[in-house]
């Protein structure tokens, strides 16, 4: 094994936590070769310091509790980074376990709303619910949220 495959990998994981795909693309993209890849990616997963299953949960409380995302995108994010998809169902089974669902739609639209109340008018109604959407809630359960906001 090249020892600089491997230091390279670890100065990767040093600064955020990484997938194993997204380690192996990046090594990759430094030229390194597939057989010191393979090598590096296994001595780091003996070591534990490559776990699919610790990224797909960093990535879903990240995406949660700063980026205040739905089941929806959290999902993509975590199969963007390349983990499988059982993995990333457990992962997002156990960050969504303790959420409450409906709060975290809530809390995205506060933040989107910046303290206003309510809904205005029918623009601002459909232009909440495809941000919504797009951040990864339930299109039925946003519908309700904005219908209740927009009768406040």
């Amino acid at each position: 094994m090249n020892p600089s495959t491997y230091l390279d990998a670890l100065k990767m994981l040093a600064r955020r936590e990484l997938s194993e795909a997204q380690v192996r693309q990046r090594l990759h993209r430094r030229g390194h070769t597939d057989d010191e890849i393979d090598q590096a990616i296994a001595r780091l997963i003996s070591e534990r310091a490559i776990d699919d299953a610790r990224v797909a949960e960093a990535i879903a409380r990240t995406e949660t509790t700063v980026k205040r995302r739905g089941k929806l995108r959290v999902a993509r994010q975590i199969e963007s980074a390349g983990i499988a998809k059982p993995t990333a169902r457990r992962a997002l089974d156990e960050v969504f376990a303790h959420l409450d669902p409906r709060a975290l739609l809530e809390a995205a639209l506060a933040r989107r709303l910046r303290g206003s109340a309510r809904i205005e008018d029918d623009k601002q109604f459909q232009r909440l619910y495809r941000y919504l959407v797009g951040q990864g809630f339930e299109p039925d359960e946003v519908m309700r949220v904005l219908a209740a906001r927009k009768k406040a």
